[in-house]
């Protein structure tokens, strides 16, 4: 089978360069040397596994489309900024590109919107940790099937990324939504989010070598007369796992664009759910 063309975007970016680089040992894909980074990056290229990928900046974007031709079809996976999510979902809805939106931040409505009024297709999940997204499934089942059922309870929220990490994890925020049907009084102004290293190594515990690479997350409820405590933790070090389930859902969206879905999006619980091998 020939292998489906690639194009990660966000590069020199941590998580683009790790999902950059299993796209280019894996004999599944094919890297497509461009990537679209941001306009304050000052390199033009950067070396993957052996191939040069040149740095396309926002204002370059038009010129790119006529460069992809001879690579197409191919997917895109987006791990770039949070100010850049909809100027690029606009890209990608506009050119027909099928893409993984890893990102988190900007409007998601309006993201989601994009995608349904499109030609294309994409898989859009605030986490991409296969592990946490059995959670938030086993999370919202519980909402659906017993909403109200802490109503009275007090939450708190603890979320710590690396101090790269700009905008408040998309995970924690949709675990409010979850608990907001269960009963509880929380907003996402609410939760904890740590990014100072001193505090990550000295109150919680992250371990040294994955300061620069993780995300621990704590819920607790507290009943309203304070006898009962449950909480609820996930913590993952270091990026591999993200990029694991990044690879699924390109197999994933793979097979939706054979099928020619369009306006659809699909979440990584989709992801799970479906057979994501080939």
């Amino acid at each position: 089978m020939k292998p489906i063309s690639v194009m990660v975007n966000g590069l020199p970016g941590n998580m683009a360069a790790l999902v950059a680089r299993r796209v280019a040992s894996d004999s599944r894909f094919s890297l497509v040397p461009f990537s679209l980074t941001g306009p304050e990056i000052a390199s033009d290229a950067q070396d993957i596994s052996g191939i040069r990928i040149r740095l396309v900046r926002p204002t370059d974007r038009a010129e790119l489309i006529d460069r992809l031709k001879s690579f197409r079809p191919l997917l895109v996976v987006d791990y770039t900024h949070p100010t850049a999510v909809n100027g690029n979902a606009d890209f990608y809805a506009e050119n027909e590109l099928y893409f993984v939106m890893g990102t988190t931040g900007g409007d998601r409505d309006r993201l989601i919107e994009t995608v349904r009024k499109s030609s294309i297709s994409a898989v859009i999940a605030p986490n991409m940790a296969k592990p946490i997204v059995a959670f938030q499934s086993m999370m919202a089942d519980a909402a659906k099937r017993f909403p109200g059922v802490f109503s009275g309870y007090r939450l708190s929220i603890t979320e710590s990324h690396q101090k790269g990490k700009a905008d408040t994890s998309g995970t924690a925020r949709a675990m409010v939504g979850y608990f907001n049907q269960m009963g509880v009084a929380f907003t996402e102004a609410d939760i904890r989010m740590i990014r100072d290293p001193a505090v990550q190594k000295e109150q919680l515990g992250v371990p040294e070598a994955y300061i620069g690479g993780h995300g621990w997350h704590t819920y607790t409820l507290v009943s309203p007369d304070g006898t009962v405590t449950l909480s609820f933790t996930h913590n993952v070090n270091g990026r591999e796992v993200y990029v694991d389930g990044t690879m699924d859902a390109l197999v994933f969206l793979h097979r939706k664009m054979e099928e020619g879905v369009k306006g659809q999006v699909f979440s990584m619980m989709d992801v799970l759910s479906g057979d994501g091998q080939f």
